[in-house]
């Protein structure tokens, strides 16, 4: 499949592609998944959900949950700690956190004052959310969660921050806390199933799941999202329960026994190379090693659930690189291609953590292919003659709608423009934007504030280079 030959099919499929895409948004059905795609990044079968919130929040934002401090409580700091809310009341967030810093300890150790200055430090933590995102409201929550572990609003919010940043933090016995603290809530099993999943224990991380999907019995999207989860939990601790697993410093790569004993070694030599290779181009290292899981011929399909057409996938919902070892003892330049570009994908969605849904499919897929030297020459051919092109707000979102002519192109042009991209700006540049991206900006933000061009400017100079580099 990797070395088939399209280039008969390219041009004359590429000159119809506008008209193939409008269709498809807009009047088509979805339909299966195109056939001429070699690798595939499956996406999650919803968004991971954030935590379970309720309460009373202050704004229209429902995700989260602002602390009643309205009424101070009467001790003789009573006037320094009401100056302290109306600081944060008024959005003057850098000297409330100044005036909170600054607290004698004789307000920290009275048992009436102690509890509210958790409230103020956690409701000052909800607007350094709303302003500047996740990562700045973390120590805030911190401190409130330090003040008083026994909230569990405060352990939420933390919790909630917590799971955006991909933080360690979130660990074992954070969570079994808040599991006592808040019982009821569905978010901490869902997160210890999630921890247990990336320690390879499926059979627990499947209990923690149904735990979770228990107590969101109200909550039939959560619930829907959790059935999903769990099933693939099964069928992947099903399939791998007969495997061998065999690690090295950055990866576990998981194998059908003596079948592929060779194609083991093969892959864990090219994994390294490109943890190497790759971080170095981008900057980014795995925060954990990185599960890769190689089925024999007869198994990928029904163990994975991807289409026949597919040679390999990273799963984010299992954090799992899986391909089939079909063909790899034989040619290991494909057996590398897929492995780097996959690879890829699963150092994008390390790096996104809870927020790989800001990223565009185009880029997405764009970078894994440029930043892993993944050579497929007929993609080039497709962006040559004349032919429409697509715009890429068309492409941010997921492919699994387009026909296999649409999708050719479409993995032509995520090359082409993030070749553009990288040759343009630089990778410094590069990962400005993906950082902009990460902190919840739109893509059109992301590029008019990191490359000083508007997302129109960008895909018009785009195309003129592919038209200037025409014979």
């Amino acid at each position: 499949m990797y070395r088939r030959n399209i280039k008969h099919i390219l041009i004359p499929l590429a000159a119809g592609l506008a008209l193939v895409i409008g269709y498809n948004l807009f009047l088509k059905p979805i339909l299966p998944p195109p056939t001429a795609q070699r690798t595939e990044t499956v996406e999650p079968v919803a968004p991971p959900p954030a935590p379970p919130r309720s309460g009373s929040p202050e704004s229209e934002d429902k995700s989260v949950r602002v602390l009643d401090y309205s009424v101070v409580p009467p001790t003789p700091h009573e006037g320094l700690l009401e100056a302290i809310r109306d600081e944060i009341e008024k959005h003057n967030l850098s000297l409330a956190e100044t005036k909170l810093k600054e607290l004698p300890s004789t307000v920290l150790s009275n048992a009436k004052s102690k509890p509210f200055v958790a409230i103020l430090w956690n409701n000052l933590g909800l607007q350094q959310e709303r302003l500047n995102g996740t990562r700045a409201s973390v120590k805030a929550f911190k401190r409130a969660a330090d003040l008083d572990d026994s909230n569990s609003v405060i352990l939420m919010n933390l919790a909630h921050a917590y799971w955006e940043q991909r933080d360690r933090a979130l660990n074992a016995e954070f969570l079994m806390k808040l599991m006592k603290v808040a019982p009821e809530e569905p978010f901490p099993h869902l997160a210890m199933a999630d921890l247990l999943q990336e320690q390879d224990d499926l059979q627990e991380a499947a209990k923690h799941l149904d735990q979770a999907a228990d107590r969101a019995r109200h909550d039939p999207g959560l619930r829907s999202y959790l059935a999903a989860v769990t099933a693939k939990v099964r069928r992947t601790q099903s399939v791998e329960s007969r495997m061998t697993a065999k690690s090295s410093t950055h990866f576990v790569v998981k194998f059908d026994g003596e079948e592929n004993q060779d194609t083991w070694i093969s892959a864990l030599e090219i994994l390294e190379e490109a943890y190497r290779e790759v971080g170095q181009k981008f900057s980014h290292f795995p925060t954990k090693p990185i599960m890769v899981v190689l089925h024999a011929k007869d198994s990928f399909q029904g163990a994975t659930g991807s289409p026949a057409w597919a040679d390999g996938l990273y799963d984010p919902t299992l954090g799992r690189i899986q391909i089939p070892t079909q063909g790899a003892t034989t040619d290991r330049k494909w057996l590398a291609s897929v492995l780097r570009h996959e690879y890829v994908h699963a150092l994008l969605h390390d790096r996104f953590g809870a927020s790989s849904g800001a990223l565009p499919t185009w880029l997405n897929e764009g970078l894994a292919m440029q930043l892993a030297g993944d050579a497929w020459p007929e993609l080039d051919q497709a962006m040559s003659g004349d032919f429409t092109v697509t715009p890429l707000t068309y492409l941010e979102g997921s492919w699994g709608a387009l026909p296999a002519s649409a999708a050719i192109v479409a993995y032509a042009e995520a090359n082409s423009a993030t070749r553009y991209l990288i040759e343009r700006w630089g990778m410094a540049r590069v990962d400005e934007l993906l950082t902009a991206l990460q902190a919840k900006s739109s893509v059109a933000d992301a590029i008019q504030n990191k490359l000083s061009v508007s997302y129109e400017q960008f895909h018009r100079q785009w195309i003129e280079s592919l038209e200037a580099s025409q014979p």
